[in-house]
Order: structure tokens, then C-alpha cells, then sequence
């Protein structure tokens, strides 16, 4: 609908009474960049499997996921289908690919380039926001601009650590990035505007939970694209073949883990929830950072495994990201669901028990039965957890 001449037009998303906020074909065209980036994440974490390396990579996943779901929850709010809106998602684009070209060099060489591309996309995301929310909605416009507040502090930061180097340039780095992820928890406060309280976050929930899941749908393909390239370029034999399977069978074991009963109680938990932006700052901000990195893991192991799945014992960085990767996604799971359900998951906690033993025998056995012994413990905590949701659902009834 247009405004009035000279009025500055509304944004915001139009939501019907009991209507629910579509995932728009923008939004999925916007996360191929993301694609991208954890592709160059993984490969990065590939080629250097040392502690630096795994700190550098958690590092730079931390950031890729903040910038991406600081856009999430702004398309809940905006509607990405008015010109304005799209506009700045496709600007945004163009800024993550620089953002994500510079990944394997952020360290080093280009270190300003993935420093300014991050910076521009977060102040400028969030000042548009802001201007965009000022005539419309007043507790949204401070919101945006206690956030702009905090992104620009930690931008001197992120400025500062580029210009440095070396172990300067991290420490700086993870100043900015700690800034960052303690503003949510403390409500985005300044001393001038104070804090947001969590109602004033109306978001759609089965927006913001649709949009989670497609971040780690587009970590699952990497790890399938991982798979498929691995194997492409090794010659075959039954163990290459046999590793190809047992890692294809953790990919459809970690998509079954959460898709099959954890992502629609979060869903539905988000969507009845009388305050779901205190629920969607926990369970579809800061947690789904843990599911991506698993399965990032997990890839890395996948590669190691299909190019090299026996006649050696394996070595220390194959067993901590053959065992690693599945943990981490199995407790980063049992988070979300102890969030979204108020209940552990007695599954996990065995499975997480049974992933330590792996990982104690590991030094012990070739790669490809702990890929194996892996996934089939992913799979147990999957089918145990859908045998016990049926059971309840068949007690109700």
C-alpha cells in the first residue's frame, strides 16, 4: 500500500491473526553466500588440523553465523518482498562474498577485507533497520538502536584487530566477537537507552524456526558436497566404499536427530510461547552455532576418512573429529531440546557416553570402523529418541 507523500514508507511484515510468516524465496536465494562461506570454513579447518586451526575455524564460524542470523531476524521483522528490503539483502550478498573469499586468509593477507566486509554488514544492516522502523515502530527503532550502538563498539574492535597482526589481531578479534555475543544476554543495554525488554522482540516463531533449520540444511549439504567430491577423486575399493556409507549414513543420522522431533517442538514451543523472542534469543541464536559446527566437524572427518579409511591406526585429529564432530552435534542438540522442552534427552546423554568410549579406543583402531561405530551410535540416539515420542504420543492418546 503506498503512504502519503513525503512519508516514509512501512517496512515491516504484515502479519494476518494466526497467520505465520512465509520464508520468502529472497531469503533462500540470500543464504547461497553462507553456502559459500562454510564450504571455506571447512576446508580451511581441513588444511590446518591443529589447535590454532580448530580455534581459528570455531572463530570465524562464530562470526559467519552472527552475521547471518542478525539478518534472520531482521527479515522476521521486514518484509524481504518491498524493493527497499531486497535491495539490502542483495547488498549484503555482495558484502558476504567478499566476506567469504577472505576466510582462508583472515589471518593473514586479508585480514581488512574480512574485517570491513563483517563491519559493513552489521552496522549497515542494523542503521538501515533503524531508519527504516523510526516513523513506524518506536520500541523496534531503540531496539535497533541499542544494537547499532553495540556493533559499532565492537567495529573498533574488528577495525583494530585487522590493522594489527598476528596474535594481536585475534585477541582484538575475539574482543569484538564476545562483545558481540554477551549483548543479547544483557538485552542490547546502553546507558542512554537502557534495555529491551524480551516481549519487545515480537518476532514470528515459525519464521525464525524455519529460518534455523535452513542454516543447518545448508551445513548438511556441505558435508553431502564433501562426501561426493572425496569420492570422486580416490580410487575405489571397499573400504573408500564402505566409508562413503558409514559417512552418508551420519549425514541422514544427524538430519533425523533434529528434523524428526526436535526442530517441530521447537517450532511449536516458539509458536504458542507468550515471550518467543526471550525463547528465539537462546534456541535459534546462540545454540544452532553448536549443531553447525558439528556437522562442519564431522565433514572434515568424513574427508579424512573416505580418502584414507584403513591400514593405519588412526592418527590424534582423526579421532577428535570423527568423535568430536557427532558430540558436538549430540549436545548441541540436547541443548536446543532442554530449551524448547525443559527435558534432557536420556538418549543423548548415553550417546555422548558412548562417543567418549570411541574416542578412548580410538588410538587403537583404523579410521573406518570409528566412522562406522559413529554413525551407528547417531542412528541409536535417533531411533531411541522417535520409539520414545511415539510411546508418549500413544500413552496420550
Amino acid at each position: 500500500m503506498s503512504t502519503k507523500l513525503g512519508a516514509r514508507e512501512d517496512l515491516s511484515r504484515k502479519r494476518l491473526p494466526g497467520g505465520e510468516a512465509k520464508v520468502e524465496f529472497v531469503e533462500l536465494f540470500f543464504d547461497l553466500v553462507f553456502v559459500f562461506a562454510v564450504t571455506q570454513i571447512s576446508h580451511g579447518l581441513l588444511n590446518n588440523l591443529t589447535l590454532l586451526g580448530a580455534f581459528q575455524a570455531a572463530f570465524l564460524l562464530m562470526a559467519v553465523w552472527w552475521v547471518w542470523v542478525y539478518t534472520a531476524w531482521v527479515t522476521n521483522w521486514m518484509d524481504p518482498q518491498r524493493g527497499p528490503v531486497k535491495f539490502m539483502l542483495f547488498v549484503l550478498m555482495l558484502a558476504g562474498l567478499v566476506l567469504s573469499t577472505s576466510i582462508p586468509e583472515a589471518f593473514t593477507e586479508r585480514g581488512l577485507m574480512f574485517a570491513g566486509a563483517y563491519v559493513f554488514m552489521q552496522v549497515g544492516r542494523t542503521a538501515f533497520t533503524a531508519w527504516a522502523f523510526r516513523p513506524h515502530d518506536r520500541p523496534n527503532y531503540h531496539n535497533m538502536c541499542r544494537i547499532l550502538a553495540w556493533l559499532v563498539l565492537s567495529g573498533v574492535f574488528w577495525i583494530a584487530g585487522a590493522l594489527a597482526e598476528g596474535e594481536a589481531r585475534f585477541a582484538l578479534w575475539i574482543v569484538a566477537l564476545v562483545l558481540e555475543y554477551i549483548s543479547p544476554s544483557l538485552r542490547f543495554w546502553t546507558p542512554w537507552l537502557g534495555a529491551t525488554p524480551t516481549t519487545d522482540w515480537d518476532i514470528d516463531g515459525g519464521h525464525m524456526a524455519e529460518r534455523s533449520a535452513a542454516f543447518i540444511i545448508i551445513a548438511l549439504g556441505e558435508s553431502v558436497v564433501v562426501m561426493g567430491a572425496t569420492l570422486a577423486e580416490v580410487e575405489l575399493n571397499t573400504g573408500v566404499v564402505l566409508a562413503f556409507l558409514a559417512s552418508f549414513g551420519a549425514s541422514v543420522a544427524m538430519w533425523w536427530l533434529y528434523f524428526n522431533v526436535g526442530a517441530e517442538t521447537g517450532r511449536h514451543r516458539i509458536e504458542v510461547s507468550d515471550d518467543p523472542g526471550r525463547i528465539a534469543r537462546i534456541a535459534y541464536t546462540y545454540l544452532p552455532v553448536l549443531l553447525v559446527g558439528g556437522i562442519i566437524v564431522t565433514a572434515v572427518a568424513d574427508e579424512l576418512t573416505v580418502a584414507h579409511p584403513d591400514g593405519h591406526h588412526a592418527d590424534l585429529a582423526t579421532i577428535l573429529t570423527l568423535v568430536g564432530g557427532p558430540a558436538l552435534y549430540v549436545f548441541g542438540n540436547l541443548m536446543f531440546k532442554k530449551v524448547t522442552s525443559g527435558m534432557v534427552p536420556l538418549s543423548h546423554l548415553v550417546g555422548l557416553a558412548l562417543l567418549l568410549l570411541v574416542g578412548l579406543v580410538g588410538p587403537y583402531a583404523e579410521p573406518l570402523p570409528l566412522s562406522i561405530a559413529t554413525t551407528v551410535i547417531l542412528f541409536g540416539i535417533a531411533y531411541w529418541e522417535q520409539r520414545l515420542g511415539e510411546s508418549r504420543a500413544a500413552h496420550k492418546a
